[in-house]
């Protein structure tokens, strides 16, 4: 079967890293900063000041000089941004007051922000976050690709982050197969092993060898007919539950990085989570970071 002619290059030219100062957003810098050198981007380290200070009656907003809010916050900011930074990399920050999510909407468009990258904590990842939540707004509304650092995934350390091990989990659809590109230039960039997976749920026994073939057969087609030249892949067809296969994939093969594609939320209100379950569970429980891309 011929494969298909998949672009294997993106750009990546600004890179926007949400923080609440805490040991999370501190895990995911390293992550966003080996990205940024992977392709030559800067980074904006962003956070943003609840709308309205914590005061029982309402009043007029203070000045920035006098609001104790945004004073902490510029100061919490200098002590993010003086660990060592790559001198090649170029960095900015930003505070500002408001709403999360129309914050971070905002300056992704003012500054053409190609990858978000944000850190979740609490013991169940986002899976915690279906009512609403702004934090929640970030990861399935963002109009770019959301590197998402979850609880599980440890600091890398002094030795830069690589992801040289990549799973691509795809169920086929038009949104997974937006995610290609980046898990393919992913793999160029770095020489690296790329693991196409499929699940295909409980399937009795007696079908899966069938099923096996045909799956593992639509897996090779997404791979670039010139790609053996610059990534070691391999295409795993499992009969387990979306999660858990990739996951264990995952874990059995030491990933650096899942990458997922995703629906693009249309609904009103929050009605429409439920598509992102299989992705919160991910991000939720991986022992590495997970990089969505919209459809």
């Amino acid at each position: 079967m011929e494969a298909l002619k998949i672009p294997t290059r993106i750009t990546l030219k600004n890179i926007l890293l949400t923080t609440d100062f805490s040991e999370t957003s501190k895990t995911a810098l390293p992550y966003a900063l080996a990205i940024a050198h992977l392709y030559d981007a800067g980074v904006s380290v962003a956070h943003v000041v609840n709308p309205e200070p914590a005061l029982g009656v309402p009043m007029d907003a203070l000045p920035r000089a006098a609001d104790p809010a945004w004073l902490h916050a510029r100061k919490y900011m200098e002590e993010f941004m003086a660990e060592p930074w790559p001198a090649d990399i170029r960095r900015e920050t930003l505070v500002q007051r408001g709403d999360l999510w129309s914050v971070i909407s905002g300056m992704i468009e003012k500054n053409s922000i190609d990858l978000l990258v944000a850190g979740t904590h609490g013991r169940y990842g986002l899976t915690k976050l279906v009512l609403g939540s702004s934090a929640e707004q970030l990861y399935r509304q963002a109009p770019c690709p959301v590197l998402t650092v979850g609880p599980n995934v440890p600091h890398p350390g002094k030795r830069p982050w690589k992801p040289e091990r990549i799973v691509y989990a795809t169920d086929f659809s038009p949104h997974s197969g937006c995610a290609l590109p980046y898990a393919l230039s992913l793999a160029e960039e770095n020489q690296g092993a790329l693991m196409f997976v499929h699940a295909l749920g409980l399937i009795p026994w007696q079908e899966q060898k069938v099923l096996e073939k045909e799956f593992r057969q639509k897996l090779e087609q997404l791979m670039p007919e010139d790609a053996a030249a610059w990534c070691r892949a391999e295409f795993v067809v499992c009969f387990d539950d979306p999660v858990e296969g990739i996951l264990n994939l995952a874990t059995e093969q030491k990933a650096d990085l899942i990458v997922m594609g995703i629906k693009r939320f249309t609904g009103s209100g929050w009605s429409g989570h439920l598509p992102w379950s299989t992705a919160s569970e991910v991000v939720g429980r991986a022992t590495c970071p997970v990089l969505t891309v919209r459809g």
